[in-house]
């Protein structure tokens, strides 16, 4: 995505625009939720809308890039298994209480349809995440929990592997029993 000119950003202005996203991705089917539909609820014109993004999926990851950020649990609980256990639950928690499993949903099909996009979403959001679970077997590597020949790599796809599966597919929740389960499977691949 290249850098957009013109006026600076209003952050007023840009808050209640990513604001006003989220809310409607949250509570409107994907094809409800247009660039016309965000202005109108964030009080501005499209024209400010498109004087910074090209359209409402660029608008809904850097609103979904914001949230995420804030709610990256990095702490250490001195074992592979108990840090997995405590990212996962804050990622289905966020998940959960703001209901973001449909802009997710939707922010997922459109990286397929548009090659750029998908680019954005795995530099803004997607690698943000994985960055934050190498951490974790960084420091499970130091604690002498990984065995040599574990591939980190591939421990991070087990990760959201399985989350994207469930997020996307909905054939059962991303709740705490889902998150000890997997943080205790991860743990045992790890040896």
């Amino acid at each position: 995505m290249a850098p957009r000119r013109g006026r600076p950003r209003s952050d007023a202005a840009r808050q209640a625009i990513l604001t006003a996203a989220l809310e409607l991705a949250r509570t409107r089917p994907p094809a409800d939720v247009s660039v016309e539909a965000i202005a109108a609820q964030a009080g501005v014109g499209k024209q400010t809308i498109y004087r910074w993004w090209r359209g409402k999926a660029e608008v809904l990851l850097e609103a979904l890039a914001d949230l995420a950020e804030a709610e990256i649990l990095e702490s250490d609980m001195a074992s592979l298994e108990a840090d997995v256990r405590a990212f996962l639950e804050a990622s289905f928690d966020a998940i959960e209480h703001q209901r973001l499993a449909p802009v997710l949903r939707g922010l997922m099909a459109e990286a397929q349809r548009d090659p750029g996009f998908a680019r954005a979403f795995r530099a803004r959001f997607i690698e943000r995440r994985r960055d934050a679970a190498r951490r974790l077997l960084d420091r499970a590597r130091r604690r002498g929990e990984l065995g040599r020949s574990t591939d980190p790599e591939l421990l991070v796809d087990v990760l959201f592997g399985a989350l994207w599966y469930r997020l996307l597919v909905g054939h059962a929740p991303l709740d705490r029993a889902f998150a000890r389960g997997l943080a205790r499977a991860v743990a045992r691949v790890a040896r």
